[in-house]
Order: C-alpha cells, then structure tokens, then sequence
C-alpha cells in the first residue's frame, strides 16, 4: 500500500475535523482513533530534580515575558498558536537533547534489559495496535504506533510501563521506581512530520554517539 507515493502508512494522520479526546493529567493527552502518535517514555532518574525545576523557571520566564500571569501550563492554551509552538518546540528540544546525555543508571544499555522493553511493544502489535519505528535508548524509548480506540492509548502506555518495570527489576534485582510514570505523547498532523519522526527515531542513536549493542531499534515495514 502507499499513502501519496509513500510507503504504507502506518495508521491515519491526525484530522481536526473528526473526534478525538483530551485527557488532563499532569500534562494533556491527546488521541484519536487510527492516528499516529509518537510517544516517548524515560526513566525516572534521566532528567535530575534541579534540571527539571530549571525548566519550570524558564517556562514561567518565558510566559511572564509574553505579558502573561498565572502557571504557564493555564496561560499556554489561551496563547496563539505561532507562540504555542515556539514554546513547545523550544522545551521539548531541551528534554531530547538532555535525555541524549544518558543522565542516570540508563540500565537499557544492556542488551537483555532493552529487549524486555522491545518484546513488550511488539507483543500485541496488530492486535491491540499497529507498532511503529521504534528505539530503546539506554534510559529512554521513542515509538510510533496508531491505536484503534480513543481510549486504547493510555491503557495500553499503562501496561507497557508496569510490566517492562516489573520484568527489568526482576531481571536486574533492583526494587523500586523505574519509569517516570507519565509518557509524552503527540499526534503526527502531517506526511511531514511523520517522515520527520522515523528519521529522528533512526538517528537518535548516533546522535547520542551510543556503539551497537547499546540500543534497540526496529524499522517499521523492514
């Protein structure tokens, strides 16, 4: 199948127009049925405390530069989309580019810890999902994946973290948290962008200058 002279697709683009559902949390969730989304899991000890709160102060910075009061994750929706984006962009940028440092034990260096990992996202693929690119990075995962409900996303993100969690103590005799509990996640709106995502998927390995053996990562339709 092609999709615009691409190959096969893994599911649908993200459409404004049809329904779709946000969950609020600590951050919102957006999904919609058959759409792509990356998703990105990280360890609970990849990005220190000081880091993050080093963030917090810079997006309220940001917001309060804009002429805005209150916490900026209320001020950020009411924005124009064009700042939106710069925001966003801007941060996201700063946790990639940190999590590439491999701050922490980063215990999927390990090549039988990573495959926990690996087999867990290929377990229901066309089943409960359809798997996409993905990479395990030593204390980190990006994925893409289309799911058939609303509703699937969180509770199949939910597994993942709980089982791969278990199975990694286990394995390694460790007790204790290991993923931060809430996954990022975004829904591909362009051919674009969903290009753009299995490129950085690919390279992120390089970029973090990780040897083979250091990483996991699986090509969609290879």
């Amino acid at each position: 199948n092609t999709f615009n002279g691409i190959a096969e697709m893994l599911g649908e683009l993200f459409d404004p127009r049809s329904d779709f559902s946000i969950e609020e949390h600590f951050r919102p969730h957006w999904s919609q049925a058959g759409a792509i989304v990356f998703i990105t899991f990280r360890a609970h000890d990849s990005i220190p405390r000081q880091v993050l709160q080093r963030w917090e102060r810079e997006k309220r910075d940001w917001i309060h530069r804009l002429g805005h009061t209150g916490h900026w994750s209320d001020v950020l929706p009411t924005l124009e989309s064009r700042e939106q984006v710069q925001f966003k962009r801007h941060f996201n940028r700063c946790r990639e580019e940190f999590l590439d440092v491999c701050h922490g034990k980063c215990m999927l260096r390990q090549p039988e810890l990573a495959k926990i990992v690996a087999d867990s996202l290929m377990h229901f693929d066309g089943d409960r999902y359809r798997m996409g690119d993905f990479v395990v990075m030593p204390n980190h995962v990006h994925l893409l994946a289309a799911f058939p409900t609303e509703g699937a996303m969180k509770g199949q993100c939910d597994s993942w973290l709980h089982y791969t969690a278990f199975q990694i103590n286990k394995r390694s005799g460790q007790k204790g948290k290991f993923w931060q509990q809430e996954p990022f996640d975004h829904l591909v709106r362009s051919i674009r962008q969903y290009e753009y995502l299995r490129r950085y998927i690919s390279e992120n390995p390089a970029k973090a200058r990780l040897e083979p053996g250091h990483y996991y990562f699986r090509r969609f339709g290879a």
